[in-house]
């Protein structure tokens, strides 16, 4: 026992040691979701002041009347919603690489995002109404409305996958989701042929991904839907980490692996169908932040990486609006373009890394 109980405690300080660099890049992370947010809130294509946008903020007086409106009316609702669905997008992909054991799994490259869409655009046939129209015609009714559509749509993709990944590798189970996300873009072109032009327009204004749409009343929808996904992420820890080591391992261990899946398909329906509801279809962040996750923190427990790509979802989500609304003066950007430009090379070196794409062996 005396043994034991020293080696416990050499053990200790090893521990406290491992956990150190971990808040270190906890910590570095926030830092820079922070200084992030606040350029979100004084760049753009009206330059305000850092002085002038904390006195927006609180209540105080600026320099000019239109601060106000810029500061709280567009750049504050767009910036939370970068925040809080680039956390949803970035859980996302670390739970779908989980699940399908497949180190190229995101919401975007499996045509989940597209199931998402489907089920909005079956919605708007319905209603005949796209868009934030939604929002004047249904008030909040019609927002819920939007994001259980969208997660229906989710949910229905996820099953063919499941359903796909029983059948094929994890190779030709990337090519399946993309040839689903050519299918239900197929779909959603023959279901806007049932409404009419000006509607049409809504619809694909909309499915241009994009955080700067959400007003305020439709984040007191989304923030709520998108922490209850991330707390029931938190709760699947434990099973997700007892699947990396394979189904009849997990199985071993008294784990149902059919719950599981239900459960993480839950989680992904309302992260992935809310925030397609507000933001569009929104590429890349899901697997880039997965990546970048495991090359910063070194390991693949989940109590650390689902943290890690929370905070680093939302770093991308904003670093990416950022860079898109920044005052270009010739051209204008679209986010799923700067997603992929940031995003690509990130992957590519990450797939290259000897040492990562081991540990990428799902």
């Amino acid at each position: 026992m005396p043994q034991a109980a020293s080696a416990s405690a050499e053990q200790a300080p090893s521990r406290a040691a491992n956990r150190r660099p971990s808040w270190l890049a906890y910590s570095g992370l926030a830092a820079a979701i922070a200084a992030v947010f606040f350029l979100e809130l004084t760049l753009g294509a009206v330059s305000i002041a850092w002085r002038d946008v904390l006195a927006a903020l609180t209540g105080g007086e600026a320099s000019t009347e239109v601060v106000r409106p810029i500061v709280l009316n567009f750049r504050l609702p767009r910036a939370l919603n970068a925040l809080v669905s680039g956390a949803a997008l970035g859980t996302c992909g670390l739970i779908l690489q989980t699940v399908f054991r497949n180190p190229l799994a995101d919401p975007f490259i499996l045509g989940v995002v597209f199931g998402a869409r489907f089920g909005v655009a079956l919605l708007v046939v319905i209603t005949g109404t796209a868009g934030n129209a939604l929002l004047f015609k249904y008030g909040v009714l019609g927002d819920f409305a939007m994001a259980l559509a969208s997660a229906l749509g989710t949910v229905l993709v996820l099953g063919l996958l499941l359903a796909l990944s029983r059948r094929v590798s994890t190779v030709t189970l990337l090519v399946a989701g993309l040839m689903l996300g050519y299918l239900f873009t197929g779909l959603i072109s023959v279901v806007m042929h049932f409404v009419d032009e000006s509607q049409a327009r809504a619809f694909t204004s909309w499915s241009d991904g994009s955080f700067a749409g959400a007003t305020f009343q439709q984040l007191q929808i989304l923030v709520p839907l998108v922490a209850v996904g991330l707390v029931l992420a938190w709760l699947q820890v434990k099973p997700l980490n007892s699947l990396l080591l394979g189904e009849s391992y997990a199985q071993s261990l008294g784990l149902s692996v059919e719950r599981t899946r239900q459960l993480t398909f839950l989680v992904l329906a309302v992260l992935v169908g809310t925030v397609t509801a507000f933001c569009g279809p929104v590429a890349f962040i899901g697997i880039v932040t997965a990546h970048l996750c495991r090359l910063l923190f070194r390991t693949a427990d989940h109590a650390v990486l689902l943290p890690a790509v929370m905070l680093m979802g939302a770093l991308f989500a904003l670093s990416a609006d950022l860079i898109t609304h920044l005052p270009w003066s010739r051209h204008f950007l679209h986010m799923n373009a700067v997603n992929g430009l940031i995003g690509a090379p990130i992957v590519l070196w990450a797939l290259l890394d000897r040492r990562h794409a081991r540990s990428l062996e799902l």
